[in-house]
């Protein structure tokens, strides 16, 4: 996972709730840190049985760790790979699925080779993909040649998404958002047991990252040259992809403006919800289904970027849920759609509850929401559920 408080996923997504219905309203549940006072948290997945996992400080500017909230009582520390052998290592979590299992990135106390700065939190350690499962982080494998993987996304048969390099040096790396960036990375997808397997990326594409998955191994990303295209926590791509189960690679389209397009989310339905440029240059959300193909979902009034961020922003119920930036003070807010109406939701919870929500990060199938904003001057991540 990535660094907190990054532009997680600006070029994401965005979808459509099936049928008119009331306006619902939350309440909201700050989910503390894992740390004293001034640490911050976030919140980046959720189940159906409403377990969180997310990222948070142990002190106040300190080592960001992942954790795990079984739906009461406090975080828990998924700690990073090395545990005490390395105190200032950092981590991230993404899922949890069903069965408890967390997807995890973590740093190890190894500088990259190459001064790449592949888990995004700034200080250029080695970053591994691992799984967080009864008590034990365990390290899944690279691709051969590479130093680096990430984690994103994992399902309820315990396949897990992510990127990781494939050894190949390219310098045009650096022209594609990716700071430091030295070396190709490929989207890939590790089995139950551990195994890698590599997601080639469309043809005449050299790159690509996995943002998440289904349960019926779908997987979605995007794909490009690695001179325009970047991985998370600042994703960029032309191109978004859906890998079907076998791996093999589909052409998502755009919103009639070539250049961005990335897939965020999928549903058990294989509906795919993302982010692409429109035409009037700003970021709208699409909606693709095999059906009707990519279908623009606009964007929020005055928003330069309206999108619904990874990591599982579409339920099986077809609500959405994400983020918008204002164009004029570049503050963002989240926003949950209504039909193809994007609404803040901040006018959807108490007003005197003091919090401020800038981002979600996922919705399940009771239409219960984790993403992170302000209370108290702090960063925290927070839980909706509807009244």
């Amino acid at each position: 996972m990535n660094a907190i408080l990054t532009w997680f996923g600006a070029i994401s997504l965005c979808a459509a709730v099936a049928g008119a219905q009331p306006t619902p309203h939350y309440t909201v549940t700050d989910l503390e840190t894992l740390g004293g006072p001034g640490t911050t948290s976030v919140a980046f997945q959720m189940n159906n049985a409403g377990w969180v996992s997310g990222g948070s400080n142990l002190t106040p500017g300190g080592p960001q760790h992942a954790f795990l909230w079984l739906g009461h009582g406090s975080l828990i520390d998924l700690g990073t790979l090395e545990g005490s052998a390395c105190p200032g290592c950092n981590s991230g979590g993404d899922g949890p699925n069903g069965s408890g299992a967390v997807a995890v990135g973590s740093e190890i106390s190894r500088t990259d080779p190459n001064g790449e700065d592949f888990c995004g939190f700034g200080t250029h350690a080695v970053c591994r993909g691992a799984v967080w499962n009864n008590g034990t982080l365990k390290a899944l494998p690279n691709l051969p040649g590479g130093n680096n993987a990430n984690a994103f996304g994992i399902n309820s048969r315990g396949e897990v998404v992510g990127f990781a390099e494939n050894g190949t040096s390219d310098t045009s790396c650096l022209d594609g958002g990716t700071p430091f960036q030295v070396v190709q990375f490929e989207a890939v997808k590790w089995g139950a047991n551990g195994a890698i397997q590599q997601l080639r990326p469309l043809p005449g594409d050299a790159v690509g990252y996995a943002f998440g998955l289904n349960d019926n191994g779908e997987v979605i990303g995007a794909s490009g040259l690695c001179s325009n295209t970047a991985i998370p926590p600042f994703p960029n791509g032309p191109h978004a992809v859906l890998w079907e189960s076998d791996g093999t690679p589909r052409d998502l389209g755009n919103l009639g403006v070539p250049g961005f397009a990335v897939a965020s989310s999928i549903n058990n339905r294989g509906d795919v919800v993302g982010g692409a440029l429109a035409q009037d240059g700003t970021v709208h959300g699409f909606l693709w289904t095999r059906q009707t193909g990519m279908q623009d979902l606009g964007g929020f009034p005055g928003a330069i970027v309206t999108t619904a961020v990874c990591c599982h922003t579409i339920s099986d119920n077809g609500q959405v849920v994400g983020f918008s930036i204002d164009g004029t003070t570049f503050a963002s807010r989240a926003i949950v759609w209504e039909g193809k109406v994007p609404v803040d939701l901040n006018t959807l919870i108490p007003a005197d509850s003091g919090w401020y929500l800038q981002s979600t990060a996922s919705v399940n199938n009771l239409g219960e929401i984790v993403g992170w904003g302000t209370i108290g001057g702090n960063t925290h991540a927070f839980l909706l559920r509807p009244r």
